[in-house]
Formats: C-alpha cells, structure tokens, sequence
C-alpha cells in the first residue's frame, strides 16, 4: 500500500488562515405599498424613466431617480447602442447628470426598477459592478451615507441603507492616498 506524503507547506499555510464572515444589513419588503411615501414616490419617477429608456437591443429597460440633499430628484434611464460598450446604465446615467446639474450636493437615495418586453422582472434589479462603484465614488465623496432601493415591476423591495452592503471591499479615493 502507497501512502501518500503530506505537504507540510500547505498544511501550515491551514494552521494560520482565519475564516471570516461577511454580514450585509438590508430591508425587505413584501412590495412597493410597504415602503414610506417618500420612498414610494422615487420608485415611481424610477419606473417613468425606465418607459423612457432606449433599449432597441436587449428589450430590457431599467430606471433610476436620484434624491440630492436638496430634494431635487434627477432621473436616468439605460442607453443602449449598436457599438455595444458605448451604452450605459441607468444609475449611471442618472448620477452623472444630477453630478453635472448640481456639483457637490450628496445623494441621499436611489432608486433603481427595470421592467422587459420578454418576461414579468418579479425581483429587485441589482446595478451591475461599475455601477456599484460609481455610486461607492459618489457616496464617499459625500458627507453620509446612500440608501439604495432595489425593485422590480412589482413584487419585493430591498433597501440598502450604504453602498457597501453592495460592493464591500469597496475601492476608494482613500486607498489612492495611501
């Protein structure tokens, strides 16, 4: 019988890893009627600007309304384009034009739906990775927090109360300062 060696190296890499878990805080509501008004209010202008959204390809339409710290709301919706990485996201969209209207005022909230031509969207919509950045920059450069309300066209609603329940480990103007 051929036993096999042990590699000690890797064992005593074992002895010093540690397991850490990572814990993210969010709200659940069953739907939209639970949420307070002001929150229900900026879904809805999430979800008109998500009928507005020019998505030819994918048929897929995705909203986005901003509340600044000065109770302006701006909207944003997807932008698709035949030269596929010229697109852009709606929560994008919508960050850069309320950054470009009013410089320097911190997002308190946004809300983020999506509706298909193709399919009932029954869950919160999550915003894709460069998105999460882009509202991490925008959420640091501010003096507090940003809520984050994820939906659907119907069905249950999350609310993120920071960024980084969305994107830990977030990378940041601080780590370039290092």
């Amino acid at each position: 019988m051929k036993r096999k060696a042990i590699n000690f190296e890797r064992l005593s890499d074992l002895l010093y890893m540690k397991n850490v878990s990572l814990n993210i805080n969010y709200q659940e509501f069953d739907n939209e009627q639970e949420l307070a008004e002001e929150d229900r209010i900026l879904l809805s202008m999430a979800r008109a600007a998500a009928g507005n959204a020019y998505a030819p390809y994918s048929r897929f339409w995705v909203g986005a309304a901003v509340r600044l710290a000065n109770e302006v709301v701006v909207t944003g919706n997807n932008q698709e384009n035949a030269a596929y990485p010229s697109g852009m996201c709606a929560e994008r969209v919508a960050l850069y034009a309320a950054s470009a209207r009013y410089p320097g005022i911190p997002v308190l909230t946004i809300a983020i739906t999506a509706k298909s031509a193709s399919f009932k969207v029954d869950y919160p919509i999550p915003p894709c990775g460069a998105c999460r950045q882009v509202m991490a920059e925008y959420e640091t450069s501010g003096p507090g927090s940003t809520r984050v309300i994820l939906s659907g066209e119907k069905g249950k609603v999350l609310i993120f109360n920071e960024i980084s329940s969305l994107l830990p480990f977030m990378f940041s103007k601080k780590e370039m300062n290092h």
